[in-house]
Formats: structure tokens, C-alpha cells, sequence
């Protein structure tokens, strides 16, 4: 194949978004993209927030399909392809919009960022010594290789079925998590659980029930024996999902210092910004639930002592119990940390333990499934990152690549 290599800014329009600014801005309240709802691969939709536009300013601002959204700042480079999953969508000023030209492919251009933030081939055109920004004229000197788009096309073609997969295994997962979650809302908050039509309440406390504090229930950071002078797995806090029970990419080491914890522990960000954008997860990932595994100092370990892991994990997902978090943070701007001891003035209402058994088996199941679905998006990850380098520098003929099956397991 004969490739060409050219600048960004010959292949795409590209442009940073809206400044935000609430005296100034004027027009319709409209839905924008900020850094923390662009993932690799992926948009959180979840946190919207929204600005003002005005009528002159939506072609400037606007996203169409097509079009690559990718950091400024906070992790510059990391981008997603928009596919139109929010209509009136915009974008601010720490997003560029990259808008293919139309002997681009936007797929294929993607698929060059993503090698490219694999391979760190974005540094050399970040500033800032220590927060790192990849401004609109350094991105624009960022090259890319060109090839004919009918190659670019067919490269497109073989490796879009990979993310297809991985995002319909994302939208399962996030939909198993959410009923999880409503069930727990609607059982343990609300108070209808299974019988409760019958069930005397007395001060806001059902028959059976106790109403008593986390920390009687749940062990806060318990010691947890390990072998030493083994490698496990470490988990650092860039792998807790700030919406999700996932627990990301893990690295190995042998543990010393960290946090150590076990299958069926929740894994709790202690310190700001973590704490505050719902950094969170449960270990599921480790092969008996005697192993052991170790990780950042700034997580708390929340262990079920009286209940159960999926009781104490959704307990840590509710908006009240990190507003309480939050409110007992002490220390120095920019390093704040939750007091642990604040968990011991955080009441709950502890069912009694025929109730948390059938919210156990309601909901065991999905949390098992989840770690199924997480396993196999790496899996197509690493198979879909494993071609990359390959089909980006032109060596492979794209017609005899097979495609993965496309049934979702």
C-alpha cells in the first residue's frame, strides 16, 4: 500500500468548544461534553451538565455524527468517535472536535489516536511541566498517515466489530448495575421489600429491622493477613470506575504498604476529587476468596461484617452516603481525605438476615455476570489493540483479517 504522511490539520477541521460562563452566556440551556464524559472508545452520559448557546453559536459548537471528541487537558489525546447518542449535543472549551475531511474516514482517523495514545506518540506535542495540555496548535502538527480512502474504509471495517462488542458489553453491564441498585433503592431505602404490606413500622423502623450505624456493620479498613514476598495484584485508583463496580486494569507487585483486600470487598476513593466524582468499585477478580490483592493508600476497605458485599457495595453507591463522606473530608486544599470515623455517626436500618438472603440472590448473579462481561471486553480489547500497530502502518491486507462473531456471549 502507498500511505502518505500529513499534519491534522490537513486531514480535519478541528476546534476547541465554549468557554463557560454563566454572566455572559446567553441563549438555550443545551447538553455539553466536558474531559470527565470522554473515555477511551466511550462517552458518560450520565453527568451532563449543561451551558447556554445561542442560535449563531450551535454549527460552531454542535456535534454530528462522525465527529472525534478528544481531551485537552486531564488526560490529553483520550477520545471517542461521536455516533449521534445525544441529539442537540455540544462540546466546552477543554474539547476538541475533530471533523474529519471527506477523504478521511472518521472511523479510520479514530483508530490512528487510539495507536497513537497506546503508543504515547501525543507527548511530544503536550505542554505544561506538570498538568499536561495538548492545545489546538500542537494538535495540529500531530501527523497522520493517509491512506486511500477505500483501505481506510475496509481497516475501519475490521476493527469496529470489536468496539461494537465492547460497547454492547458496556451498556449490559451498566444496565445490570442500575437494577442492582434500583432493587437495593427500592428494598432498603424506600422500604418495599418482599412482605413489607404486612410488616409493622414503628418510628421509621420496620419490625425486625435495626436501626444502628455502618460502621457496627460493615468493617472499615479490616487487617487482612497476606503472604509476603508474593507478587498479586495491584490495583491503582485510575482503575475505579466512577459509575460502575468495575475494577479496571490491574498491574502486579509484591504487596508491602496499601490497602489489602479480598473478593466481595467494596473499594472506596478517600481523597478529592476521587471521593467526590464516585470513584468506587467491587473485587470480584481475584481466583479464590482467600487471595489477597493490594492497592492505593487512598482507598478505604469496607468489608460486610453483618450484612453482605452487595448490600455494603450499593449502600456505598447511594448519593447520601457520599454527601456524609464528603462532609467529614479535613486537610489541605487539594488533599482533602475522608475521616473513617465519620462512618460511625452514618446510621442505617440493618434488615434482618432472611431479607438480605433473597437480596443476595436477586442480585449475586448480575454482580457475577458483570465480572464475566468486564473479562471479555479486555479480551477484545487486547485483540483489537493486538492488530492495530499492524493495519495503521499498512503491513496487513485488511481483506483476510477475520472478524470476531458478533453475538454477544
Amino acid at each position: 500500500m502507498s500511505w502518505e504522511t500529513r499534519t491534522l490539520s490537513e486531514v480535519a477541521d478541528h476546534s476547541l468548544g465554549k468557554m463557560l460562563d454563566k454572566v455572559k452566556n446567553k441563549g438555550e440551556l443545551l447538553p455539553y461534553l466536558a474531559n470527565i464524559n470522554v473515555r477511551w472508545g466511550e462517552f458518560d452520559l450520565t453527568s451532563l451538565r449543561e451551558m447556554r448557546f445561542e442560535q449563531h453559536e450551535m454549527e460552531r459548537f454542535g456535534l454530528r455524527n462522525g465527529d472525534i471528541v478528544m481531551c485537552e487537558g486531564g488526560e490529553p489525546g483520550r477520545c471517542a468517535l461521536w455516533r449521534g447518542e445525544r441529539p442537540s449535543m455540544m462540546f466546552q472549551k477543554a474539547i476538541h472536535r475533530i471533523r474529519p475531511y471527506e477523504f478521511m474516514d472518521s472511523g479510520f482517523l479514530y483508530y490512528q489516536f487510539l495507536h497513537l495514545g497506546m503508543m504515547g506518540g501525543f507527548a511530544p506535542y503536550f505542554t505544561g511541566a506538570t498538568i499536561k495540555h495538548l492545545p489546538r496548535e500542537q494538535l495540529a502538527r500531530v501527523p497522520i498517515r493517509v491512506a486511500d480512502i477505500d483501505t481506510q474504509r475496509r481497516i475501519t471495517a475490521a476493527l469496529a466489530p470489536y468496539d461494537d462488542l465492547i460497547a454492547t458489553n458496556q451498556r449490559r453491564i451498566a444496565l445490570l448495575e442500575e437494577a442492582a441498585r434500583r432493587l437495593y433503592r427500592e428494598w432498603f431505602v424506600h422500604l418495599r421489600f418482599p412482605g413489607h404490606e404486612v410488616v409493622k413500622v414503628v418510628d421509621g423502623v420496620p419490625e425486625g429491622w435495626a436501626r444502628t450505624v455502618f460502621s457496627d456493620v460493615v468493617q472499615i479498613n479490616p487487617r487482612t493477613p497476606f503472604e509476603k514476598g508474593v507478587e498479586r495484584p495491584f490495583v491503582e485508583m485510575a482503575a475505579l470506575s466512577e459509575r460502575l463496580m468495575v475494577v479496571g486494569e490491574r498491574s502486579s507487585r509484591v504487596i508491602s504498604g496499601g490497602a489489602k483486600f479480598r473478593n466481595g470487598d467494596t473499594l472506596l476513593a478517600r481523597i478529592t476529587p476521587c471521593i467526590e466524582n464516585g470513584k468506587t468499585g467491587f473485587v470480584q477478580f481475584l481466583e479464590s476468596d482467600d487471595a489477597v490483592a493490594s492497592g492505593s493508600t487512598e482507598f478505604i476497605v469496607l468489608r460486610s461484617a453483618k450484612a453482605n458485599p452487595w448490600w455494603v457495595y450499593c449502600t456505598a453507591r447511594e448519593d447520601s452516603f457520599r454527601e456524609h463522606a464528603i462532609r467529614s473530608m479535613s486537610g489541605s486544599d487539594g488533599r482533602q481525605r475522608v475521616n473513617t470515623g465519620s462512618f460511625s455517626q452514618f446510621e442505617v436500618l440493618l434488615p434482618p438476615q432472611d431479607v438480605l438472603e433473597q437480596f443476595a440472590a436477586m442480585v449475586a448473579e448480575s454482580f457475577t455476570q458483570v465480572e464475566q462481561l468486564t473479562n471479555q471486553g479486555k479480551t477484545l480489547a487486547k485483540a483489537r489493540d493486538a492488530l492495530l500497530p499492524k493495519l495503521m502502518s499498512g503491513q496487513l491486507d485488511v481483506s483476510g483479517i477475520p472478524l470476531p462473531d458478533l453475538k454477544a456471549a
